[in-house]
């Protein structure tokens, strides 16, 4: 890949500087989304959620931290189901709490996850639970953290993690 091919690939990817994550805007100008310190506290509040994971048919855990706008965290945890189709994932079970309690704004979702709550690898959300966002947020702002630690983790806004996606916006006439 050529260094401007390189450099033009930068330019669309959400990336730390200064200890804020960024984003650039049609103008090419940084917008601040998400300081780096309560992207590490969505982590630790993801990796606390595995503890409480009801995972006795795999054994994969799963825990997320939701962050509304107004900077209230939703813990959330898998839960299974032995008929497994009732099986909840930690994203929705973060968002059905949030929402039960008539919150329906939000900024980011930090998910952990892995056999026995070890964390080897990154842990994407299902596509039901990127469907279950997209109900409640903006594609375009909506941070989704995938971490191993607090100091490894992917970083990717909603819209990445389902291109062309349908929401609420689909149902609507005016267009």
């Amino acid at each position: 890949m050529s260094n401007e091919n390189q450099n033009a690939e930068l330019n669309q990817l959400v990336c730390r500087e200064q200890g804020e994550l960024i984003q650039k805007n049609s103008d090419q100008r940084p917008a601040i989304l998400l300081k780096e310190d309560t992207c590490k506290q969505l982590i630790r509040e993801a990796i606390n959620s595995l503890k409480y994971s009801y995972t006795p048919y795999s054994g994969f855990k799963v825990g997320a931290a939701l962050l509304t706008n107004d900077l209230k965290i939703y813990n959330g945890c898998n839960i299974e189901n032995a008929s497994f189709t009732p099986t909840n994932c930690a994203e929705r079970t973060a968002f059905f709490k949030a929402v039960s309690e008539g919150k329906k704004d939000f900024k980011a979702i930090a998910i952990v996850g892995g056999k026995d709550g070890i964390l080897t690898d990154y842990c994407s959300p299902c596509g039901v639970c990127r469907q279950v966002m997209m109900e409640f947020c903006n594609p375009k702002t909506f941070i989704v953290i995938l971490a191993k630690s607090e100091d490894d983790y992917w970083i990717y806004t909603l819209e990445e993690l389902i291109p062309l996606g349908f929401g609420p916006k689909n149902l609507t006439l005016d267009k």
